[in-house]
């Protein structure tokens, strides 16, 4: 289903206004974490996701909020599902607990594998932006619910 389709689908049996906005996008930066985190999404696994504060300003996006609908898809642009932001903390890497870790849903779940994945995924992220990643730096860690399908 291509994301156009999946949004009328939602908005006509959800009452929402067509134009309400939302976003569109996949995970990650390869094609087989983008389809496994969108499957873990859509299976209700994966209920959370993080980037690099800094990153937004520099990309000049703004920070997600509470209430923010986004179209997960997969690598090829199909669309997943779509997700309600539910909750934005905003803090440092060092802080991020083995709660954070269980409800992003990633591997086994636990915190090392969280951190494993992430320091490799955010050191990428931060020499793209010409920074070195550093444990110190915040995070946008986002909670959210599937709204569709449900």
């Amino acid at each position: 289903m291509t994301v156009s389709e999946m949004w009328e689908k939602y908005t006509s049996l959800s009452g929402k206004d067509i134009q309400t906005p939302y976003q569109s996008w996949h995970f990650c930066n390869n094609e087989a974490d983008a389809n496994e985190l969108a499957a873990l999404t859509k299976s209700g696994t994966k209920r959370a996701t993080a980037s690099l504060h800094q990153c937004y300003a520099l990309e000049n996006e703004p920070v997600p909020k509470v209430g923010d609908l986004i179209i997960i898809t997969y690598w090829n642009n199909e669309a997943a599902c779509i997700i309600e932001v539910e909750k934005v903390e905003i803090l440092p890497f060092k802080d991020i607990r083995e709660e954070h870790a269980k409800i992003e849903g990633e591997g086994d779940q636990s915190l090392e594998y969280w951190r494993q994945g992430h320091i490799e995924f955010f050191t990428q992220d931060a020499k793209s932006f010409g920074m070195e990643f550093h444990e110190d730096m915040d995070v946008v860690f986002e909670t959210f619910k599937v709204v569709y399908p449900q």
